[in-house]
């Protein structure tokens, strides 16, 4: 089933995409009404008998298909002192299964003329994707069945603990030994409470993973990387009867596992300000800033994420100009609204420039967060905000890659595949109450986490905590 896309060459033209901009409305009732921009995706979605969620996006203007996997397992639904399973088998699944002889699986794809192979794994889900040439999809169909219904016929005790030694040394490479590595982890720690499956960095600790036995790690496969736990979306050049059918024949003996529980959306809440002070074998300070916020997609998300492009997104953008431009403090500043299954956060980064201190940038943020409080934004910085992320999601549909993942996003999110109009009206319908809304109601001034990073030659590249202070005291 073709998508219906026609208009996308017309959205890519900047007359039309600010023609279809100002049609946004205004007014705080603007959230429930559609986009305005003429745009939708229309993907099929079936289920086998044993719960496997197949969703088709056919578009036959290039000859190529992407098969995209997510299991709906990540750090998130790992047990109590078993931190990085999830993580671990993202590395294993490419190790090899009963039909596919180790270390061959990326061999049999490159052979075939694909690209983009690959898999990732986050607090919410683990993925698996590759796109081929149109007359290959068989055989990622075939690989990706594979491993799903036939890993632990293949992995034992040697897989998982060379894969483990793996992902450990992937910890000490983009973590302990990367400057201000370690930043993320103490800002979770403190952000969410004990418990909270944010907590913990979703690479896992060694602790946990050396104490994994292995009917540990093979039980927490057979409980979660089942069909019925599982999306896979096809996208790109193919006809979806046949593909049903190869669908059919590689994953529909694949054998149900028990129902797997979603867990509920569990935001955190801070009391008062938590102050970590770190120091770390660094050139130059930095500050972060963080908040607690919506989930993705829940109301506020939108709005913060162009709240964040009003800030850093671009050299006129308020926090950039002040910060780079105007006082010439920081060597950059971002910021971001990052939603989650369960809760979300907004973060605001900013390094200096060598003689300059986290303390002065973190006075120059609280001035703009304020009289963004009170002030709001203007028309012209939503404006923006608007256009940029309209555009950067119509360049996004036009790979078969990224589509498929969003298909996927979107059917783990909010259990809609074609959920691409209601997403894009969450921005285009977006106007400057909602979003000084956003930014008063979620951005305020002492709820939040604030790290400061002082250069210690003698200190740790990745950084140690020296003090922290909790609730403003």
């Amino acid at each position: 089933m073709r998508r219906s896309l026609e208009l996308l060459p017309l959205l890519a033209t900047s007359s039309f995409l600010a023609i279809a901009l100002t049609l946004s409305p205004r007014g705080a009732a603007a959230q429930s009404q559609a986009s305005p921009l003429p745009l939708s995706l229309k993907a099929t979605t079936t289920k086998l008998a044993n719960g496997l969620e197949v969703i088709f996006d056919e578009d036959h203007r290039t000859p190529i298909v992407t098969a995209n996997v997510w299991y709906h397992v990540g750090s998130k639904d790992e047990a109590p002192h078993r931190n990085g399973f999830a993580h671990l088998f993202e590395h294993v699944m490419f190790q090899g299964s009963k039909h596919v002889p180790e270390d061959t699986y990326f061999r049999f794809l490159e052979q075939a003329g694909a690209t983009s192979i690959n898999g990732t794994t986050n607090t919410d889900r683990t993925n698996y994707f590759e796109t081929v040439p149109k007359n290959r999809l068989e055989l990622a169909l075939w690989l990706e069945s594979d491993r799903m219904g036939f890993l632990l016929a293949h992995a034992d005790e040697k897989t998982f603990k060379s894969q483990r030694e793996v992902v450990k040394n992937e910890r000490r490479q983009n973590y302990e030994n990367q400057a201000y590595g370690m930043l993320p982890a103490f800002v979770s720690a403190e952000l969410y409470p004990p418990n909270h499956p944010y907590r913990l960095l979703t690479i896992g600790t060694p602790e946990d993973l050396d104490a994994a036995t292995f009917d540990d790690v093979t039980q927490f496969f057979k409980t979660n990387y089942v069909p019925n736990n599982a999306t896979l979306v096809i996208s790109g050049d193919f006809e979806s009867t046949k593909a049903l059918a190869l669908v059919e024949k590689w994953f529909g003996p694949v054998t149900r596992g028990a129902d797997v529980l979603r867990k509920m959306p569990q935001r955190a809440v801070l009391s008062g300000e938590t102050r970590i002070e770190v120091e770390a074998g660094v050139e130059l300070a930095r500050v972060i800033v963080t908040w607690p916020t919506p989930e993705l997609f829940a109301p506020g998300d939108a709005d913060l994420d162009l709240v964040a492009h009003v800030l850093t997104g671009g050299k006129t953008s308020r926090l950039y100009k002040r910060l780079v431009y105007d006082l010439q403090i920081a060597q950059n500043v971002t910021a971001s609204q990052d939603g989650s299954e369960l809760a979300g956060e907004f973060e605001v980064t900013a390094t200096a420039k060598p003689g300059h201190s986290g303390d002065e940038l973190l006075k120059v943020i609280d001035e703009e967060l304020a009289k963004l409080r009170t002030e709001g934004v203007t028309e012209a910085e939503l404006t923006r905000a608007r256009t940029a992320n309209v555009t950067s999601t119509l360049f996004d549909l036009e790979r078969s890659s990224s589509r498929a993942n969003r298909l996927n996003t979107y059917a783990h999110y909010v259990h809609d595949a074609n959920y691409l109009s209601r997403d894009l009206a969450r921005t285009t319908n977006a106007n400057v109450v909602t979003l000084g809304t956003a930014a008063r109601t979620w951005l305020k001034e002492k709820e939040r986490v604030v790290t400061l990073v002082t250069p210690k030659t003698e200190a740790p590249l990745a950084g140690r905590i020296t003090k922290t202070t909790r609730g403003g005291k």
